[in-house]
């Protein structure tokens, strides 16, 4: 043995003998482990230095979570190793913290050591060091020691707030959506996850939306379909949080149509109008998108050429006479030709006649037996003389009453002087003229001033109930009816029917009535028939006199002028409200109704004067902002434009006020007044009102708002429900200009007393859609605030309601009010009066009466060269345009009087026609020649 291999030997012994001493120290003395750490540390460094094999890891220790107050477990397993212990945060655990365990692997027959020990959370609480707390685990065996990672233990948590909610949108179609969300602060790092309208969108499968590794959602290309409620869901090991909801609405902006071809000309001859229109619906405005900017309708001047009649010319010269006794002649129609859609020449062109004076032989045979000529020619002389005698009788009668009536006035009867109108106006002086003045009425005849009493309200009747609504209706009258009039007359008059067939066609069914101890036929025709709606109507018999038919509290009346319906003849007529959806305005258009659709009839009405129709509209009338139209019911239950307000038209009139709109019709049917705003500056006016009532609990009060059309009719229906319910009307009805600029409606209540009164959250303020608002008149616009009192002492309530239009106009409605006390019935302003009447025939039907309206009509009627006709009439009077409807009338005096008389059916006195009449008898005053003997005398008006 060298030298060599004894110290070889020597080291190797020396090393065997430190390892079993370490081996007896670890026995002896297991505190050492884990109480002297430099000690430890000294052995581990020493161990180490064993050459061979170390232990080999199967398993380290892997960084953990404490949820909540469980304890995590840390694992190692190792082999070879003859003992594994847990070092953390640099210190060594103690042996009786670990739990051991020593089994055989089957497959390598190797010896694995495992060792676990369990953290908490106080432990992980109570370090304080410079990073996380962490362990690792320290193997040893014959040959050294080796050591595993680090694992770290950390406190698992997730807060509840998020640091950045997703935002709601409104993109247009075909825009990008990008919608951010930072989760909440937590260990271990939250993942997010998408939900839209409560679904995974991970689970859609959609390709169009993309969901970042940032957190954040982007749809690359909007779609109608991609409008929903997206929330932002974080998660870890602790808990779930939501976001709050942010809401995507993907909205269509609307796109004008083509235009439609040019109208035609608005008038056969002369200066017209040439209209032509597109929609917005290419596309149509979708989810709150804008509305196609510009004119819907363009209107262009135009010139159509006259007609020109044709005329014949002058016959040509007779043929000479032919073989069958006959000569011919001819003429053309060029003299001129008919030309521009006119009329070809009556009559024919040409002419034949016997050419014998009807001795004709043919053959040798006598043909017509022959007149002797000395009585033809004495036949012709008494015919000739005749026909003289009676030109001359004509022109004698003429001359005579022309004659007298220069001898009268310029005007033939006077209507000057309106003291015979009604009394009240104001005193003025002119001076009289010789006596036989046109101007002045005869002071002997007294005039009728017999005038019904005067209307208050929203065109009410004021007559008390004992009155006879119905004038007696003369002997043996027609009375062509197709339903036995209501609200009143059947309790005043009984009528028994007997059946007379011979006295009528077959077709009509004749009844022998009796009407207050008079007689008269009655003839039914068929009745108006509109299923699936609700009406409200009322109707009444009306004769030559006349009338007026009104429903209470709605804005609308129809009066029936006097003699519009023939002396012998008498008509049941009625009017109606149709409710329910109407299908005469167009959503496409923007159309929407501006007051109710109104029924009067019955069909097959045959009147001398048109009726004058009343019905209250919602509009702030304007030309440049609206285009109004009157359209009417065909019998296929379609609608038909019949005219648009500012167009000429013969076949009705419309007048337009500022709540009112005033027809004159010639056909019965079903009428409704309609406008399409041209600019986004058209107004529709909204009445606003609030209700209040006590809940079924003591202690909860319940205020309504409601946003209706500005029109009686329409707020009426407001406070039948509002009756039914026991509200109360808080405060006066305030109007809202709305306009047709697609904004919504904004409805809030403030200043409430926090003290005394509590609201639900997120209820202070409620907001309705542009589309909703404006088209009300379908679904009536309202909400309600339910309000709680904290204490059953509380009987005020005192509070605003704010009621605006986005970027517009605003009311506020201060509500102040007692709700301890027992609540008593509160009717709404304009019903507290007796609106009970609902027709009145006869001279108390009309503030004009009946003698002065047949003076002004018999004077004005009569064309003058001065120009003081039925014009100068309509002009002092406001009526300036469409003077053509006038022109057509038999008595253009009379339409106009009428019209008058609907305008005012609420104004108590005849002031303005009285100022017209003072007018013009001032003008006619300085036209005369005045003598200097005449004397200024004062009348009274």
């Amino acid at each position: 043995m060298t030298e060599r291999n004894r110290i070889e030997m020597g080291s190797t012994v020396k090393r065997r003998r430190r390892f079993l001493e370490i081996i007896l120290v670890l026995a002896l003395c297991p505190s050492c482990a884990s109480g002297r750490g430099a000690v430890s540390d000294t052995l581990a460094d020493s161990l180490s230095s064993v050459g061979g094999t170390l232990p080999h890891f199967l398993q380290e220790p892997e960084d953990a979570y404490i949820v909540k107050n469980n304890p995590i477990k840390l694992r190692c397993r190792a082999t070879p190793a003859l003992q594994i212990f847990f070092k953390c945060n640099g210190e060594w655990v103690h042996q009786n913290q670990h739990t051991s365990q020593e089994y055989m692997e089957q497959n390598t027959g190797l010896k694995i050591r495992e060792v676990t020990i369990n953290v908490t959370r106080q432990q992980v609480e109570d370090f304080h060091g410079p990073e996380d707390y962490w362990c690792l685990c320290v193997a040893w065996s014959h040959l050294g020691t080796s050591k595993s990672r680090k694992a770290t233990v950390r406190i698992a948590y997730l807060r509840k707030n998020f640091e950045q909610d997703p935002q709601g949108k409104e993109v247009p179609i075909k825009g990008m959506i990008v919608l951010h969300c930072r989760p909440p602060e937590g260990v271990p790092m939250a993942e997010v996850e998408w939900l839209k309208n409560e679904e995974l969108v991970s689970s859609l499968g959609d390709d169009n939306i993309d969901t970042r590794a940032d957190h954040n959602l982007i749809i690359n290309e909007a779609r109608l379909s991609d409008s929903a409620n997206y929330t932002c869901l974080a998660s870890n090991i602790v808990a779930k949080r939501r976001s709050a909801t942010a809401t995507v609405v993907v909205f269509v902006n609307g796109g004008w149509s083509l235009w439609t071809e040019w109208s035609p000309c608005s008038v056969n001859c002369g200066r017209g109008v040439q209209k032509r229109s597109r929609t917005c619906t290419n596309p149509a405005p979708l989810n709150g998108g804008a509305f196609c900017e510009g004119m819907s309708v363009q209107k262009i001047t135009c010139n159509a050429l006259c007609p020109v009649d044709g005329v014949w010319e002058e016959w040509s010269e007779w043929t000479m006479c032919s073989a069958q006794c006959e000569r011919q002649r001819w003429r053309e129609c060029n003299s001129p030709p008919p030309r521009h859609r006119g009329k070809m020449c009556d009559g024919e062109g040409q002419s034949m006649e016997n050419c014998t004076g009807g001795l004709c032989t043919q053959n040798g045979k006598l043909m017509h037996d022959v007149k002797p000529q000395s009585m033809e020619n004495s036949i012709d002389v008494a015919l000739y003389s005749g026909l003289a005698a009676g030109v001359i009788a004509v022109i004698v009668l003429t001359v005579a009453i022309t004659l007298y009536r220069k001898s009268q006035s310029e005007y033939g009867v006077d209507v000057i002087d309106s003291s015979a109108l009604a009394g009240g106006f104001q005193s003025f002086n002119f001076k009289t003229t010789r006596q036989g003045n046109p101007l002045l009425l005869n002071s002997s005849m007294q005039p009728d001033i017999t005038v019904g009493q005067t209307y208050s309200g929203p065109i009410c009747f004021q007559d008390s109930i004992d009155k006879e609504l119905f004038d007696p209706l003369p002997d043996k009258v027609k009375v062509q009816s197709s339903f036995m009039v209501s609200l009143g007359v059947a309790d005043r008059a009984e009528y028994h029917v007997k059946t007379h067939p011979e006295t009528l066609p077959a077709n009509l069914h004749p009844n022998y009535s009796t009407v207050e101890g008079k007689k008269m036929t009655m003839i039914a025709p068929n009745g108006l028939h509109t299923p699936g709606t609700t009406r409200l109507k009322t109707s009444a018999v009306f004769g030559h006199l006349g009338g007026r038919l009104v429903i209470p509290n709605a804005g609308v009346s129809l009066l029936v002028p006097h003699g519009a319906i023939a002396d012998d003849t008498s008509w049941e007529m009625y009017m109606l409200i149709n409710q329910g959806e109407s299908s005469a305005q167009s959503e496409e258009r923007c159309e929407i109704l501006l007051g109710p659709e109104i029924t009067y009839g019955p069909p097959g009405l045959n009147l001398s004067y048109p009726v004058a129709m009343t019905i209250a509209h919602c509009a702030e009338v304007s030309t440049e902002n609206w285009n109004i139209k009157l359209k009417r019911q065909t019998k296929d239950n379609k609608w038909e434009e019949i005219m648009s307000v500012d167009d000429e038209s013969t076949s009705c009139y419309c007048l337009m006020d500022s709540h009112s709109c005033h027809l004159l019709l010639d056909h019965p049917g079903c009428y409704a007044l309609v406008g399409e705003p041209v600019t986004d500056a058209a107004i529709k006016r909204l009445r606003i009102a609030v209700f209040g009532s006590m809940e079924a609990s003591s202690m909860d009060y319940s205020l309504r708002v409601h946003c209706v059309d500005d029109t009686p009719h329409a707020f009426q229906g407001v406070v039948t429900a509002e009756t039914s319910r026991g509200g109360q009307l808080l405060e006066e009805p305030k109007t809202l200009f709305f306009k047709g600029n697609c904004l919504s409606l904004q409805v809030s209540i403030q200043d409430i007393p926090q003290f005394l009164w509590s609201i639900k959250p997120f209820t202070t303020c409620q907001e309705f859609s542009f589309t909703q608002v404006w088209y009300s008149n379908q679904q009536p616009v309202h909400c309600a605030f339910s309000l709680q009192r904290h204490s059953a002492s509380t009987t005020q309530l005192s509070c605003k309601i704010s009621v605006r239009q986005v970027k517009g106009h605003e009311q506020l409605l201060q509500v102040y009010t007692s709700v301890g006390e027992s609540e008593k019935e509160t009717v709404p302003f304009f019903m507290q009066a007796d609106c009970t009447v609902t027709s009145q025939t006869g001279a108390k039907a009309f503030k004009i009466p009946l003698s002065i309206r047949q003076r002004i009509c018999t004077t004005f009627d009569t064309a003058n060269a001065k120009g003081k006709d039925w014009q100068l009439l309509a002009q002092k009077l406001h009526i300036q345009r469409n003077l053509s409807y006038f022109t057509k009338q038999k008595s253009p005096s009379a339409v106009i009087l009428s019209l008058w008389e609907a305008r005012h059916q609420d104004s108590g006195d005849l002031d303005s026609l009285a100022s017209a009449l003072e007018e013009i008898g001032k003008i006619h005053c300085k036209s005369l020649p005045q003598s200097p003997d005449e004397k200024e005398t004062d009348f009274t008006f």
